[in-house]
């Protein structure tokens, strides 16, 4: 997904990062920042919402995560 928004509305970057041999390494970092983000908001939300681990697999759990994907999309990704 970072690939084509790289691709998509940075292409200078892309092509720099692709010349200087630097694209996967950058999209890896991202990649990582991504799933840490991920997990510290989705244990954040869980927290405030009062989510326990018996409520973990309901769809209000499934409402956090898709929010939390939303928001690190936003943060990361769409930068």
């Amino acid at each position: 997904m970072g690939l084509e928004y790289l691709k998509t509305y940075h292409r200078g970057k892309y092509i720099k990062l692709l010349l200087d041999g630097k694209l996967n390494e950058h999209l890896h970092e991202v990649d990582i920042q991504c799933y840490g983000r991920l997990e510290l908001l989705v244990e954040q939300m869980k927290s405030e919402a009062g989510i326990t681990e018996e409520l973990n697999a309901t769809d209000q759990m499934n409402n956090v995560r898709s929010s939390v994907e939303e928001i690190v999309l936003i943060e990361l990704i769409h930068v």
